[in-house]
């Protein structure tokens, strides 16, 4: 038993390391922040292998250190756990998959979905007051929808990039020993 945590361990620490690798390598989005990435792969790999509570710890680490490495910007401490530690942490949510049929889809599908909420909230709460009155050329007259736009410029192509690669991904590791 805990040879095998041990493992599971040292799986994640590569898994976050390589995500944190892959961190500076994006497609800026626009002028306020969000970028279209490849950072979730890694931890959705690991989380659809490993399961839920494994991928959330793996997912909390690497937005912890993605903030400290990569960039990070805040609003102070909140703002820090919001947007990097708890956004990153949900998308460990895909574990829920884990050796279910078609588990890498809506595995990744989960996964983007919750980190895309906890986005939003922060959106909601910390950002409101930063809201601009448009955005990508739509006026927002709230900021739920300023929000919903503003995470949704970079969440949906992230989105759109995960379930494609992860099928992809989950079929190439099949046969091997590192299978989803």
């Amino acid at each position: 038993m805990r040879n095998k945590q041990l493992k599971t361990l040292c799986e994640g620490a590569v898994m976050v390391a390589l995500s944190v690798v892959i961190s500076f390598i994006k497609i800026k989005t626009g002028g306020q922040g969000g970028s279209i990435d490849f950072v979730m792969i890694p931890l959705l790999v690991f989380a659809l292998r490993n399961g839920c509570l494994w991928g959330i710890g793996a997912g909390a680490v690497f937005g912890f250190i993605k903030c400290l490495v990569g960039e990070g910007i805040g609003y102070g401490l909140p703002s820090v756990l919001l947007d990097y530690v708890l956004a990153y942490a949900a998308v460990g949510f895909a574990g829920i998959a884990k050796n279910k049929k078609y588990g890498a889809i809506w595995g990744t599908a989960l996964g983007c979905i919750a980190r895309f909420g906890i986005h939003f909230i922060s959106g909601l709460t910390i950002y409101a007051i930063t809201a601009a009155e448009e955005i990508a050329g739509i006026i927002t007259a709230s900021v739920p929808l300023y929000s919903l736009i503003y995470n949704g410029l970079y969440m949906l192509p992230n989105t759109v990039v995960a379930l494609i690669m992860m099928p992809i991904v989950a079929k190439a590791l099949k046969n091997t020993a590192y299978h989803i």
